[in-house]
């Protein structure tokens, strides 16, 4: 690969290796039982999507401390997107989303195959979770399979511990906050912990890790790596609800029918009045809220202009990121293509 950040190109590499290696997982589950298809079905649909933004920053956490390209560090960074396939299947059952790039969910997908039984989505529900937990696990066998020397990846070893510590408590924290007052540092507490770190910092510092980074250089990753990850998902929070659905492969009531804890939400809390609050309370959390309601909350949020504050919280988080990367001492083509990649992550249209 060259000395710069090609999405396109990048995402092949990743794709290919994912196939693969999915592939050979999901035979070798059906060689235990033909019945198992399902299964092995949505392991490998679960990695069929995505601009393998976690793996591209893996790759970069390593090339910006000086290592070169590597087809053993490739297949290291893809392990990211096992992670997150693994969370987004959890994810998708603990909020019963219903869509994901378009198309059902996994424990959506899993109710077809059941034969008709009683309790039928609390099964699809119970294999869907099955698929994630055996993501996850393929998420750590490619890593430690990747073809890096094993002195490596022992550095590395404390960072996944990291990693899965973080992710479920961002997880827990937003189950435990689903529902209650809205509260903007407690949002961005959750956002920090479910979906920043483990969506920038923690491939960057694998990555770096994995190459040898020193301690000014992991610093300078986790300066940059925290506030685009909140970024990340900031964005994510505003096209959830006001990003088209063909675009974004979500249903755009999710986050109002779950009543989540997104920072959009609570900064529409905040400048609400008591009247907007009544409003409000009525519509969120409902699982029978349809299209109107939608545009009802749509509207209130409008009004006080929570979308614009949102906005600003983005550009801030980038500013500050982008600042972070001109302080640190990496080559010119690392700090263009982390440059990138945060004009990537933050300004996406799904």
């Amino acid at each position: 690969m060259a000395d710069r950040y090609e999405a396109a190109a990048f995402k092949a590499r990743i794709d290919e290796v994912l196939t693969g290696f999915v592939a050979r997982e999901a035979d070798e589950l059906l060689a235990i039982d033909a019945d198992l298809r399902p299964i092995a079905d949505q392991v490998e649909a679960a990695v069929a999507d995505g601009k393998r933004l976690r793996a591209a920053f893996c790759y970069w956490g390593w090339r910006a401390a000086g290592q070169p390209d590597s087809d053993a560090l490739v297949r290291a960074a893809a392990s990211m997107e096992l992670v997150h396939a693994a969370a987004v299947v959890h994810d998708d059952i603990i909020d019963d989303s219903r869509l994901r790039h378009g198309r059902p969910t996994a424990h959506v997908a899993l109710r077809t195959a059941l034969r008709p039984r009683p309790h039928t989505k609390s099964a699809a529900r119970s294999l869907a979770m099955l698929v994630g937990d055996l993501l996850m696990s393929l998420a750590g066998q490619l890593f430690v399979t990747s073809g890096l020397p094993a002195a490596y990846l022992a550095r590395a070893r404390p960072l996944w511990a990291a990693l899965a510590r973080e992710l479920v408590a961002g997880e827990c924290l937003e189950i435990l906050r689903t529902g209650a007052v809205p509260d903007t540092d407690q949002s961005l507490k959750v956002i920090r912990y479910k979906t920043a770190k483990y969506t920038v910092e923690q491939p960057l510092l694998i990555g770096g890790v994995l190459a040898g980074a020193g301690e000014r250089l992991r610093e300078g990753y986790s300066s940059y790596g925290v506030p685009l990850g909140e970024a990340f998902q900031l964005r994510d929070d505003l096209l959830g609800l006001y990003g088209d659905p063909d675009r974004t492969g979500k249903d755009g009531l999710d986050d109002v029918r779950a009543h989540r804890p997104t920072a959009l939400l609570a900064e529409t809390w905040r400048l609400a009045n008591d009247e907007d609050r009544k409003q409000l309370s009525g519509l969120l959390g409902r699982r029978d809220v349809g299209a109107d309601g939608l545009e009802a909350v749509r509207e209130v949020m409008s009004r006080l202009k929570a979308p614009d504050r949102i906005e600003q919280m983005i550009r801030r988080r980038v500013e500050e990121a982008t600042d972070a990367l001109h302080e640190m001492p990496i080559p010119e083509y690392a700090q263009r293509a982390l440059t990138t990649l945060a004009q990537s992550a933050s300004a996406r249209c799904r």
